[in-house]
C-alpha cells in the first residue's frame, strides 16, 4: 500500500547552503576565489586614493569646472555636436540593425532539422565583429574614411552588428516553434514562414534589443570623437587637451542631458512595445 506523502518529506526541505555535488556551488566559490586572488595581486593604493591630499587635489579639479561656458556662441556649437553625436548613433544602430538581422538567420537554428551549416562560420564573424571595442574599429577606419562622423557611425555599425547579430539569433532560435510547424507542414518556404511566423513574435524582442543598443551607442558616439570621429567627444577632447575647462564642463552637461533623454525615450519605447 503507498504511504502517503507527509508535509515534512525530504524533497519537501529547502536545499542546503551548499552541496558538494552542487556544480553551481562550486561555481561559486571558484568565482569568489578568482575575485579575492585578482584584488590580491593588484597594487591597490585604497589608503592613497582615501587620503586628504588625493580628496583635496579632487575637489581643487572639480572646482575649476565651474561656473561652465554658456555664452550663446558656445552652446551653439555644442548643440551641434550633440546633434551630431544623436545623428551617429541613430544611423549606426539602423545600420547594425539591417545586417544583424541579415547575419542573426543564418547563425541560428531555424527548427529542428535544420542543417544551419552556415551556423559555425557566421557565429565566427559575428564573435570578430563585437570582440573588437567601437573605438579601435574607428581608430582603423579613419584611415580610409578620414575624420569626421563617417567613421565614428561605421565603427558603431560594425560592432553594434555583432552584438546585435548575436541576440537576434538566439531570439530566432528560442522562438516558439509551433506556428512555424503549422506552416511547413502546409508546404509553405522557409521564407514565408519566418516573415509570418517566426518574426512577428519575436519582433518586440529585437526592437527592444535594438533601443536598448541605441542607448549604449549615444555613449559610445559620444566618446569615439576622442579619436577623431565628430561629434561631443572630439569637442570634449578638444577642450579638455586645451584645459578649457568651463567650456568642458558645459559638453559634459550637454552629455548628461543627451544620455538621459535618449534613455528615457527608449525605455518608455519598450514599455510600449511590451504591453
Amino acid at each position: 500500500m503507498k504511504q502517503p506523502r507527509g508535509a515534512n518529506d525530504v524533497y519537501r526541505l529547502p536545499p542546503p547552503i551548499f552541496d558538494a555535488r552542487c556544480k553551481a556551488c562550486w561555481f561559486t566559490v571558484g568565482l569568489l576565489v578568482l575575485v579575492v586572488a585578482s584584488f590580491w595581486s593588484l597594487d591597490l593604493q585604497w589608503a592613497q586614493f582615501f587620503s586628504a591630499e588625493a580628496a583635496a587635489s579632487m575637489g581643487r579639479f572639480v572646482g575649476e569646472f565651474f561656473p561652465p561656458d554658456t555664452s550663446p556662441a558656445f552652446l551653439h556649437k555644442v548643440a551641434v555636436a550633440a546633434w551630431e553625436t544623436l545623428a551617429m548613433s541613430a544611423v549606426g544602430t539602423l545600420l547594425a540593425a539591417i545586417a544583424g538581422l541579415a547575419l542573426a538567420l543564418p547563425a541560428a537554428r531555424l527548427h529542428t532539422g535544420d542543417a544551419a551549416r552556415a551556423r559555425a562560420p557566421t557565429s565566427l564573424l559575428l564573435n570578430a565583429l563585437r570582440s573588437v571595442p567601437e573605438l579601435v574599429w574607428a581608430a582603423l577606419l579613419l584611415i580610409s574614411a578620414g575624420l569626421g562622423p563617417l567613421a565614428g557611425t561605421l565603427a558603431l555599425a560594425l560592432h553594434t552588428t555583432g552584438v546585435l547579430g548575436r541576440l537576434f539569433a538566439e531570439a530566432v532560435e528560442n522562438a516558439p516553434p509551433g506556428p512555424a510547424e503549422a506552416l511547413r507542414a502546409q508546404g509553405v518556404g522557409h521564407g514565408r514562414v519566418f516573415l509570418y511566423a517566426t518574426l512577428p513574435q519575436v519582433l518586440p524582442q529585437l526592437m527592444s534589443y535594438t533601443l536598448y543598443r541605441w542607448e549604449n551607442n549615444i555613449r559610445a558616439a559620444a566618446v569615439l570623437g576622442v579619436v577623431g570621429a565628430g561629434g561631443l567627444g572630439q569637442l570634449l577632447a578638444f577642450h579638455m587637451g586645451l584645459f578649457h575647462m568651463p567650456k568642458t564642463a558645459t559638453v559634459l552637461g550637454a552629455m548628461l542631458l543627451l544620455v538621459a533623454i535618449v534613455d528615457a525615450a527608449s525605455l518608455g519605447a519598450r514599455r510600449w512595445m511590451t504591453r
